[in-house]
This record gives C-alpha cells, structure tokens and sequence, in this order.
C-alpha cells in the first residue's frame, strides 16, 4: 500500500513518544543561517589548506610541521560532527549552534596571536570542533523546523555554499595577503560567525525535548567518531608521508580501524537510541550515498586539478588563479536557486543526472589540454563545471532526501540524528577519499609519463640534440659562453619535460572523472522509482 509523505511505515517501531519538532517562525532567515553556517566552516577549512604557504613563510615554519595545520582542524571537524547527532537528540540544534559559533568566533580571533606551534594546534582542534557542527546541525534545522515546501531551498542554500566557496576561497585568501594580511586567514570567520548566529537565534526555533526519551550513550559515538577522524588524518597525511611506509600513518589507520569496529561491536550488543541505521539499509540510499563520494571527486577539477595545472606548469599566482576561478561565483548564486525551481517542476534524480553528464563533458573538454593553456583557456569550462556542481548537489541532496521522507524516516529524533550525521559523515570521508585518491593519482601517472618521455628525451639523441642547439642559441645572448648556455639549455628542457609529464598526468585525473561520473550514470539505473516529488510537497506545511 502507498503511504503518505512523511508517514511512518507500520513495520517501523517507535520507541518512544516524541512531539513533532517545531517549526520555524522565520524560515527564511533559518535558510539563511543554513548557508552562511555551511559557508564559514567550508570557507574556513579551504582558507588555511590554499593560505598554508603564507602561513609557512609568516610564521618560520617548516613544511613538515605546517601540513598537520589544515589536517587537524579537519579531524576536529570529523570528530564534531557526528558526536554532535548525540547531543542534538537531546538539546535541539539552536541550544549547540549559538554557544558552538562564539566559541568558533573567538578561537578564529586569538589564531593570529598563537605563541607556538602547539597552541595553534589546539586552538585549530577547538576550531574545528566547534565548526564542525555547522553542517550536521544546519541539515538537521532544514529538515525538522522548515515547511516541507522550503526543503528545496535549503539544500540549494547548501550548494550555493559548496560551489560558491569553492571558488572564492582562493581569491579571497589571495587578496587577504596582498592587501590586509595573512591573519585574515582565521579572522574571516570572526566577522561572519556573529552574522550567522542572529540567523540562528531568530530563524532556528527552541527545542521541546521529549523527558520520558531514553539516556543516550556516549561511548558508541566517541569510538565511531574518533575512529573517523584518525582515518581522516591518515588519508590526509598519507601521500606526503608514502603512505604504509611510515608508521605514523599505520599506526593512524590501524587505531581508526580499530575504534570504528569497537563502535560496530559496541551498537550490536548494546544499540543507541540515538541511532536508527534501518532506514539506510535500503537500495536506494546506498546507491544515493554513493552519489556523495562521486560529487566529491567532481568537485577536484574545479579547485585541484584546474589550480594545481595553472600553478605548477604556468606558474600562477595565488591571485592569478583566484581570480581565474572567482567570476563564475556570483552566477552560481543565481543558479542554484533557478535550479531548485527547476528541480520542483522535474525530478531530482534527472537534475542528478544533468549535472553528471555535464561533468563529464566538461571534464572530457579539459582532458586534451596542452601546456599552452591558460586562465582564459578555462573560461568557459569553469562556468560549465559551475553550473554542473549546482545540478548535481541538488539533485543528490534532494534525492536523497525525498527517500528519507518516503520512508517516514524524517519524523523521530533519532532518525534525524542518525540522517544528519550519515550527510556529514558522507561529505567529508568521501572528500578525504576523494582528495587521496586524485593526489595519488596524479603522483602516480607524472612518474609514468616522466619516465616514458625520459625514454625519448636523451643526450645522443638526433631531435633531442638538435633540440638543445636550438634553446641554447636563444638564451646564448644572456649567457657567458657556449657551455653555460648548453647548461642553461638542458634545465629549460629538463622543465618543459616536467611540465609536459604534469599537463598528462592532469589530463589523466580529468579522464578518471569522466569515467566515475558515467560508471555512477549506469548505477543510477538500478535506483526503485521514487513513489513522491518536490512537487507533491508544495502544499505541505
């Protein structure tokens, strides 16, 4: 028998008696205290892992020691968000998100003035663990406390926030340092914190908790959160320090493992109530939470592989490169929410679709790169690849979401929870999967095209001599003589080979999305038919 949207099914157990979660009195302004809550924290993160060379140079830091700066604060963020489904069971999400925000304001404000390395270490972990909470929580508001109607609206307030920040972050922290100062990498949340904290005291409602609901468990979620935030350490770590080669890194890994599996024994002779996973176990959600993993791999053309070609093979700057990615920003603003419009008179899982397939022509556009391109060359596949992100979060949130409520999975605070953090989980795991995997890639393919273009590229080799006449008689004018040019010569061919290796192992990534974005295409076909739609929602309050 069909059930109505948001009826939960006969065969789900409700444990306890719950009101229904308020309502907001001031949707709007909680819609807005959802995208700058996603904003800031994403701005955030993306400020101190692009500004970590500033920071470097600023602080006397050596290279090692620095890249623990960005991986910290996204352990911390890992660990908060979903420890934080714990605690929002019990006291609502506007009782975490106002004193979690001052505390996030106030860590940003005293970062600059870190005597040490190791207390900017701990005040990035208390960073992190207060921002964590932003998504987790803005999630669970958008999905409780806003009229159905407005779902829509929220999720794509989300993804203007991911498309938006991706490609601002570079320009911002660029024009940070040259103008005001590299400080402003944490004060930028300083400024914007408060904003969003009126947002949340008017637009996010009071908690009226059930009192007869049953004392969660801390412990299930402490050992599944730490567990996540060592992996996440591990896969962020893992490529500058060869992975299975250094013990840090196992010992990370092993200890993750282990923590996760102790959190899995742990929820199966003792269950929290807190957590409901049955609702997840079904097909659709585990091919839509595949989804997650897939926008995140996509996301890396936009602000990996594009800035990574633009700095290593022409040599731009910071704010060459923001200023490459920034002008498709403030389109992409309007474009979500011409897409949410969109996504009410179509299907989610079509708009899903569209941004893929968008994806992968762009991305295949980009695989036949040459060293000569430049910013201008990117122009109009940036705002393809803008627009295609738009589609795409979208449309994966939304799907998703409708499943949920198909499901009545939406009506108990324990459901909730269990969705929220499962979101949180998804994005930044599969992120830190996703960023693995690419840098691995990349590395892996440079050496092989290194090595085959080595083979070809020999002293005694008729073009390769003929070759480095040629460069040597352009830069002899600047050289004291024959031999220096040759020396001069050989290193100009030396880069030109290390540029061309890079520019392939690029395009190389770029094909790699292009197959993972089609691949996902195919699983689609296996999703049920959806019994519901955004536009069966308009009328709901």
């Amino acid at each position: 028998m069909r059930t109505e949207v948001g009826e939960t099914r006969q065969s789900t157990p409700t444990p306890t008696a719950e009101a229904p979660p308020p309502r907001s009195e001031h949707p709007y302004i909680g819609i807005l205290g959802v995208f700058l809550g996603a904003s800031v924290a994403t701005v955030n993160d993306r400020l101190l892992s692009i500004g970590l060379p500033d920071l470097r140079g600023a602080l006397s830091l050596g290279f090692d020691e620095a890249s623990w700066l960005p991986t910290v604060l996204k352990m911390a963020m890992m660990f908060a968000g979903i420890f934080c489904a714990l605690l929002n069971a019990r006291t609502g999400p506007r009782a975490i998100l106002l004193p979690s925000a001052a505390i996030f304001t106030i860590s940003s404000i005293a970062l600059p003035f870190s005597p040490n390395l190791a207390v900017m270490f701990c005040l990035l972990a208390i960073a992190g663990l207060s921002s964590g909470t932003f998504y987790t929580l803005t999630l669970t508001f958008a999905l409780t406390a806003l009229p159905r109607r407005l779902v829509i609206f929220a999720i794509a307030a989300y993804a203007g926030d991911i498309v938006f920040a991706s490609n601002m972050a570079t320009a911002l922290q660029a024009w940070y340092v040259e103008h005001l100062s590299w400080r402003w990498i944490f004060w930028n949340a300083a400024v914007f914190t408060p904003l969003m904290m009126l947002c949340v005291y008017f637009g996010v409602p009071r908690h009226h908790g059930a009192p007869t609901s049953p004392r969660p468990s801390w412990r299930g979620f402490a050992y599944f959160s730490l567990g996540l935030a060592l992996l996440v350490g591990a896969l962020d770590q893992g490529e500058r320090l060869d992975w299975l080669n250094s013990g840090v890194i196992v010992g990370m890994l092993a200890a993750g493992f282990f923590l996760v599996g102790a959190a899995g024994v742990r929820r199966i002779i003792q269950p929290n109530p807190v957590v409901h996973l049955a609702f997840l176990w079904t097909r659709n959600i585990i091919i839509l939470a595949g989804a997650i993993f897939v926008f995140r791999v996509t996301l890396l053309a936009g602000y990996l592989l594009i800035p990574g070609f633009l700095g290593n093979v022409q040599q731009y700057r910071a704010l060459q490169t923001g200023r490459t990615l920034a002008w498709v920003a403030m389109p992409q603003l309007v474009v979500v929410w011409l897409i949410a419009l969109l996504t009410i008179y179509s299907n989610s899982r079509l708009i899903l679709a569209a941004g893929l397939t968008m994806t992968a022509a762009a991305c295949w556009i980009c695989a036949h790169l040459d060293p000569s391109w430049a910013g201008s060359s990117f122009a109009a596949i940036e705002l393809m690849l803008a627009i295609a992100f738009a589609f795409s979060y979208i449309g994966m949130v939304g799907s998703i979401v409708l499943q949920a409520l198909e499901g009545g999975a939406l009506n108990r605070a324990a459901d909730v929870a269990t969705f929220s953090g499962f979101m949180h989980f998804s994005r930044i795991f599969g992120g830190a999967v996703g960023v693995a995997v690419m840098t691995r890639f990349i590395s892996v393919r440079e050496k092989f095209h290194s090595n085959l273009l080595g083979l070809h590229v020999q002293t005694g080799n008729w073009l390769t001599d003929e070759r480095l006449k040629v460069v040597s008689g352009s830069v002899f004018p600047g050289s004291t003589g024959w031999e220096e040019a040759r020396e001069r010569a050989i290193d100009l061919l030396g880069q030109q080979v290390r540029a061309q290796a890079y520019t392939m192992a690029i395009s190389d990534g770029f094909l790699l999305i292009v197959w993972l974005a089609l691949g996902y295409l195919m699983l689609m076909l296996l999703l049920k038919p959806g019994r519901i739609s955004y536009k069966d929602l308009r009328n709901m309050q």
